[in-house]
C-alpha cells in the first residue's frame, strides 16, 4: 500500500445521501472494500451520526432535500476535523466546490461518480499541483449559471436578495432556477 491509498480495512465511512437506491448502492459497493459504513438521509441525521460515531472518511451530498450539503460539511468537519470528506454532487459549480473546500471538504466530484472516483479522491486529500490549468473555456451559459450561483451562496440561497443583486425579476430567477437546479 502506497502513502497515497487509504488504509481500507475497518475504516469507517458516513455516506449522507438522500437517495435511497444511490445510498444503498455505494454503501454495498463500499462494504465489499472493507469499510465500515454508515449512512444518513439529512442533515440532522449526519449530524446525530457524528455525535455517535468517529469516522475515517465521508460522502456527503451537496442537495439533500431541503438540506444543504454544505452545512453538513461544516458541521462535521467541526465535530471530526481528521475526516476526509468529499462532496458529490449532481449540480456542479465553481462557487459550490470553493465553499465546500473551504468549509472542511477534502474533494469535491460531480455526478456520475463511482466507488473507484470516490477512493480516489479520499486518497487524493494533498492536492496535485501538476494538474493542468489550461483546461476547456466555459461556455456563456456556465458562467451565467456560476454567477448566479455564486449570488445564491452570497444571499445565503435566499432567492428574492439573490435576484435583487442579480437586477433580475424574482420569477425569472425561479425559471432559471428550475431549470438547472442547485
Amino acid at each position: 500500500m502506497t502513502e497515497a491509498e487509504p488504509e481500507i480495512a475497518g475504516a469507517t465511512l458516513l455516506i449522507v445521501e438522500d437517495d435511497p437506491a444511490f445510498a444503498r448502492t455505494l454503501r454495498r459497493s463500499f462494504e465489499r472494500r472493507g469499510y465500515v459504513v454508515s449512512s444518513a438521509a439529512s442533515a440532522a441525521a449526519a449530524e446525530a451520526r457524528a455525535h455517535e460515531s468517529r469516522f475515517d472518511y465521508a460522502v456527503v451530498d451537496l442537495k439533500l432535500g431541503g438540506d444543504s450539503g454544505l452545512a453538513v460539511v461544516q458541521s462535521l468537519h467541526a465535530l471530526q476535523p481528521k475526516t476526509h470528506i468529499v462532496v458529490l454532487t449532481g449540480y456542479a459549480s465553481i462557487a459550490t466546490a470553493v465553499e465546500a473546500i473551504k468549509l472542511g471538504a477534502s474533494h469535491y466530484l460531480a455526478k456520475p461518480s463511482n466507488t473507484d472516483d470516490i477512493e480516489a479522491a479520499f486518497a487524493s486529500a494533498q492536492g496535485d499541483a501538476s494538474v493542468p490549468v489550461d483546461g476547456r473555456r466555459s461556455s456563456i451559459k456556465t458562467l451565467e449559471w456560476e454567477y448566479i450561483h455564486q449570488t445564491l451562496v452570497e444571499c445565503d440561497f435566499n432567492v428574492s436578495e439573490a435576484a435583487r443583486r442579480l437586477g433580475l425579476h424574482r420569477r425569472t430567477l425561479a425559471r432559471k432556477l428550475e431549470k438547472r437546479r442547485i
